[in-house]
């Protein structure tokens, strides 16, 4: 049984209703089997027709009551079937951060778009006042509090639109590939969110990204999807090292992990390492 901060898909099969009648619409899903424990941090990576953003649409329950489609199987999000459920019944318990912001950035204001989920909830004024403080200091957006949100930097947008999701207190925390779209300042704000957000909670995080240094920096878990199943699963540092494996499913490898590669085919050593850090400090042992 899942408990309340898990993740559990068992059998799933999903299709996007079809394009036209008589059409037969292919198996995003076929077989899918998922279990993610509670305050885990699972990154999912794949190809760019796996089914990433699908899978966030289903976990959301947005997918299929919202998108349409046929779905089988069953998915128990914080211990409820999302078909039994429709997508405002999770509000209180997931939130989801889609890749692109400007989809759920809809009010005039920073501050009241981080206010308005809590508005909805008809919380007293005080403690809305001071979540939405606490979210805008978390996630650097003070001096941005009156600004409207399409003024705001495609990094700021991430974040506002992280904010918003975070104010909610949700139990699982759905990321659609955060890091996509953005320049280096605003990956960089990204990263430094995102590494907020893992030293201070202990929310159960689901992340597809197609970045694998983010993913070998955050990642307790990784899934790759492929054909509608999950293809190879485990600890990022067990599969980044995979690299024939990885590339032929479409997925990259950081690039400290192909240097280590390299250097244990030249030199018959067990280099490991998947950051800058690590690779420093493995080849100054190594060297001297």
């Amino acid at each position: 049984m899942a408990d309340q901060a898990s993740v559990v898909a068992e059998g799933v099969r999903f299709a996007y209703p079809p394009l036209a009648t008589g059409e037969t619409a292919p198996w995003v899903f076929d077989g899918l089997e998922l279990c993610i424990s509670s305050g885990e941090w699972v990154a999912v990576m794949g190809a760019s027709d796996a089914g990433k953003t699908t899978l966030c649409l289903l976990l959301a329950g947005l997918a299929p009551h919202l998108t349409g489609g046929t779905l089988e199987g069953r998915i128990v999000v914080a211990g409820r079937d999302i078909q039994a459920h429709q997508p405002p019944d999770l509000a209180d318990t997931v939130g989801l951060l889609f890749q692109e912001p400007e989809v759920q950035l809809f009010n005039p204001t920073v501050e009241t778009e981080v206010a308005w989920g809590l508005e909805n909830l008809g919380l007293p004024v005080a403690e809305i006042r001071g979540r939405v403080n606490e979210m805008l200091a978390l996630m650097r957006l003070e001096h941005a509090r009156q600004r409207p949100p399409a003024t705001l930097s495609g990094g700021e947008k991430k974040r506002l639109a992280l904010a918003s999701v975070l104010v909610m207190h949700p139990r699982i925390l759905i990321l659609d590939e955060p890091m996509g779209g953005l320049d280096p300042a605003g990956r960089h704000e990204i990263l430094d969110a995102l590494a907020k957000l893992r030293r201070d909670s202990s929310t159960t995080i689901v992340m597809t990204e197609s970045d694998p240094e983010a993913v070998s920096a955050f990642a307790d878990h990784l899934v790759v999807l492929h054909q509608g199943r999950i293809a190879l699963e485990g600890s990022p540092r067990e599969l980044f090292h995979q690299i024939q494996e990885l590339t032929a499913l479409g997925v990259a490898v950081p690039q400290v992990a192909q240097i280590a590669a390299l250097l244990n085919r030249r030199l018959d050593t067990s280099f490991d390492f998947l950051s800058l850090d690590e690779a420093r400090a493995a080849l100054a042992v190594h060297l001297a």
